[in-house]
């Protein structure tokens, strides 16, 4: 059995291998031993000649794969493309468009579009520890650049200046730990203070800028502010950390993804934040991270595109 990759052209000749794919996946799906994901039984056998297993306890569908309650169910896709796709998105440092990686595996950018996001799913990560110590909040917007859309899309879509027809972002960073970025409806006190009380323990340290929707905060953290029209800097008051996570954000989005709609913008934060908050492991650790998550996420088509629910026209 090969090594395990360490560089994105070790990868590509790794997973080639079935044999490897599995190796790898059971390894970090399966550490105890493989179970069946519908009943948990370890009664199951293995079917080296389709490549899947076969649970011996009754129920109704008693064989599965890799792919079954993962991120990958019911796709067509085989492993080894999808394990390069991962390893690309979150190795990246910018991200990696839909079109690149339809070039690069000779997918369509329908299913290369698909793909992404399900493995932006896989790098969702919801916890509920608070951050603590020194923490900063800060918000921005995000949206088209009006000098990179045609006049008629111009006119449609830009109607004021500033935030306005922008989406509104917020993040919080622990110093030295990891950032949450998530999308909200407005910088006004209850939108902004909600998610400080939701993420940060009280007590702790808050750094902000001197937008007054974060006045009030004194009575539950250290809340010290600065004034970004006179200052960046006073001591350790500052919120330089997400302003440097903002900058590689925005950077991946206008300078990889162009274009990201306002209704699956929190994907690419995820995306985003997971990059960060892994930025000291190897590329070999941020993937086998990564791939521990597939698991227990699903993401249809029509759930990606807003569809459930609607009423089918005949």
């Amino acid at each position: 059995m090969a090594s395990e990759p360490k560089t994105l052209q070790e990868a590509i000749l790794y997973f080639a291998a079935p044999a490897n794919c599995r190796a790898y996946l059971v390894a970090r799906r399966w550490p105890d031993g493989v179970t069946c994901p519908r009943c948990g039984s370890k009664n199951v056998l293995f079917l080296e000649k389709y490549n899947r297993w076969h649970c011996r306890e009754k129920h109704d569908a008693p064989q599965f794969t890799l792919k079954t309650g993962t991120i990958m169910e019911d796709s067509p896709i085989g492993l080894d493309k999808w394990m390069t796709a991962m390893w690309q998105i979150v190795n990246c440092k910018n991200g990696i468009s839909s079109y690149e990686i339809h070039r690069a595996l000779g997918i369509t950018q329908k299913t290369a579009w698909f793909l992404d996001h399900r493995i932006r799913l896989a790098l969702m990560s919801g916890s509920f520890e608070k951050l603590t110590g020194h923490v900063e909040a800060d918000e921005t917007f995000i949206g088209g650049k009006a000098r990179n859309m045609h006049v008629s899309k111009r006119q449609r879509r830009i109607t004021g200046t500033g935030g306005k027809d922008k989406t509104a972002v917020m993040g919080i960073l622990e110093r030295g730990g990891k950032v949450r970025a998530t999308v909200i409806p407005n910088r006004k006190k209850t939108a902004l203070q909600a998610e400080v009380k939701k993420h940060v323990e009280a007590g702790s340290a808050l750094y902000t800028d001197a937008l007054l929707s974060y006045d009030g905060l004194a009575g539950d953290y250290a809340h010290q502010v600065v004034d970004h029209a006179v200052q960046y800097v006073d001591g350790l008051v500052h919120t330089n950390g997400l302003e440097n996570f903002w900058s590689l954000l925005k950077r991946g989005i206008n300078g990889t993804y162009v274009s990201v709609e306002p209704f699956h913008l929190f994907r690419y934060l995820d995306e985003q934040a997971y990059r960060y908050n892994n930025r000291k492991l190897t590329d070999g650790e941020r993937f086998s991270a990564a791939v521990k998550g597939i698991v227990g996420k699903r993401l249809t088509f029509d759930e990606l595109t807003g569809k459930v629910g609607e009423t089918a026209v005949c």
